[in-house]
């Protein structure tokens, strides 16, 4: 068994209890704000640290700093210790300052992408992003402090360290029911205690979150001892690197803006089917990507970098299509299941909060925009993973082309079926125009890096997905007949949907791995082959 396959599956535990937990996080604020007008505002004022944290910082650190860290920990005679101290001092002074900046603009930026809420919905939003755009400074610290860690070796906290994050929010939103306030949250009926409760409390989580790497750091050896020294520190080259991933990230936003201001107006256009609704669907969707893509790409990441820096490009081929392989093998069943069970899986969830402000149908409604974005998953995670081939050999502007593409193709997507889609169906044609865009995105970035490191063995990936494809859509069908059949028996009530999700998830799996072992998918095997022995000691 590889080595990638055993380090992306013990990350991947992590990274299922931080889903697990972010899942429930999701759950929880959706059940006590609703897809309406206060969902809007919550879901935008919630998404600005994010965007801005990408624009400013946040495509730099995920994609430059892992190479740089292998690179100076490999020549630096203290193992790159005094680089990642210089580079978190300038991250804590960069957006130490700008979070106080976005705080003061706090107006500007929602009515940038927010100017189809109503007024009182956009200013709950702008009190809402002034807690909120504090946590930019900490999404930083976090990423610099994570990136530290994966090139010792020690993948493991960053990846357990959003369960502090989304236990906190929990807490918040139970909290914020236990107030006195409104059966019915609104814009002009959410009293100033649940704003503040609401606001303090997610940034507290990533607060924590920041806060839970500190003790895993002191065990590698690294204590932060702030270093003003930077001149003549070699940052120039990661200047010099991150000038193309900015700009990639400002086309990304600027693609993103479209995206926002088209799912808003849908919202008003149709209640209950415009922005928080896409959002909510879009964080289920990224469960999987999260679980098995995320830990893939921080596993190969430090893998190819190294192979990139001593010239190894046979090696860095290797290790792109093993993961390439080993994220086909989970997601394409990922993908189906969501397809399947998109619906029960929303109203299982979106309704079981007591008193939750989603209703029935506004869940199904969710589940629909889930098995919409499916169709991208596996497009959009192998995109990813391919484009960290381009990140270990420093070269950060092709990827800014290729997105290039990948955003015109969303904006004219989004747009074309905005204008022919009815009312209650445009924010559908968003997430179809998500879908599209990384399908894009994957074609041309399979192109050009086939020609940059001679051959993808593009033969054995799509053999792969074939086997893959087969296996899952043989285990649907009768997973589809579990969708039909038992909701007459137990109800399409929450917890007859969730019963329906259970019995419908083994069904699907099972006959999954069954089918995949009997094609010889041998990733499949890398997998499941150990829970299964597990089963069969225990």
């Amino acid at each position: 068994m590889s080595s990638l396959g055993g380090s992306a599956r013990s990350m991947a535990v992590g990274t299922v209890a931080s889903r697990a937990t972010g899942f429930l996080r999701t759950v929880v604020i959706a059940g006590v704000l609703g897809v309406a007008a206060v969902g809007d505002a919550f879901s935008l004022a919630n998404t600005a640290p994010n965007i801005v944290y990408e624009l400013l910082l946040g495509g730099v650190l995920t994609s430059v700093v892992v190479p740089l860290l292998v690179r100076a920990a490999k020549q630096d005679g203290d193992e790159g210790a005094a680089y990642a101290q210089r580079l978190l001092t300038l991250t804590v002074l960069a957006l130490g300052v700008a979070s106080l900046l976005l705080v003061l603009a706090a107006p500007l930026i929602v009515d940038l992408y927010g100017d189809r809420l109503d007024p009182e919905a956009r200013d709950l939003a702008v009190v809402l992003a002034r807690f909120l755009l504090p946590q930019v400074l900490f999404y930083g610290v976090g990423a610099v402090l994570g990136a530290y860690l994966n090139t010792r070796g020690r993948f493991g906290p960053p990846m357990w360290a959003p369960v502090l994050n989304n236990l906190v929010v929990v807490l918040t939103g139970v909290v914020f029911l236990l107030m006195p306030g409104p059966d019915r949250v609104e814009p002009g009926t959410i009293t100033d205690a649940q704003v503040t409760v609401l606001g303090i409390g997610v940034t507290l989580g990533i607060v924590a979150q920041t806060l839970a790497l500190v003790p895993a750091l002191r065990s590698v050896g690294f204590r932060f001892v702030p270093r003003l020294d930077l001149r003549g520190a070699g940052l120039g080259h990661a200047a010099r690197l991150a000038k193309w991933v900015f700009l990639s990230v400002v086309i990304s936003q600027a693609a993103y803006v479209v995206v926002v201001k088209l799912a808003i107006g849908a919202g008003a256009l149709a209640p209950g089917r415009g922005y928080a609704s896409y959002t909510y669907a879009y964080v289920l969707w990224q469960l999987p990507h999260a679980v098995v893509a995320v830990s893939v790409i921080t596993a190969l990441l430090p893998r190819m970098s190294r192979a990139a820096g001593d010239g190894r490009t046979d090696d860095l081929r290797r290790s792109l299509n093993h993961g390439l392989r080993l994220t086909v093998a989970v997601l394409v069943p990922a993908a189906v299941a969501f397809l399947v069970l998109g619906r029960v899986l929303a109203v299982s969830v979106f309704t079981l909060v007591p008193a939750s402000q989603v209703s029935a149908g506004d869940a199904r409604f969710i589940g629909v925009l889930l098995a919409v974005f499916a169709i991208g998953l596996v497009p959009y995670s192998t995109y990813q993973v391919q484009l960290r081939s381009f990140y270990a050999m420093q070269d950060t502007r092709t990827p800014m082309l290729i997105n290039l593409g990948v955003s015109a193709t969303v904006v004219v997507v989004d747009l074309v079926l905005y204008a022919l889609l009815p009312d209650d169906l445009k924010v559908v044609g968003l997430a179809a125009g998500h879908a599209a865009s990384f399908a894009a995105g994957l074609v041309l970035c399979s192109t050009v890096l086939s020609r940059r490191i001679g051959g993808l063995e593009g033969g054995a990936v799509l053999q792969t997905a074939a086997r893959c494809l087969l296996a899952a859509f043989a285990a649907a069908l009768p997973t589809a007949l579990v969708v039909v059949v038992l909701p007459r028996l137990v109800g399409d009530s929450a917890l007859g949907s969730l019963v329906t999700l259970v019995v419908g998830g083994l069904v699907l799996a099972a006959g999954y791995v069954l089918v995949a072992r009997r094609l010889r998918v041998r990733e499949v095997d890398e997998v499941a082959g150990p829970v299964l022995r597990r089963l069969r000691l225990g």
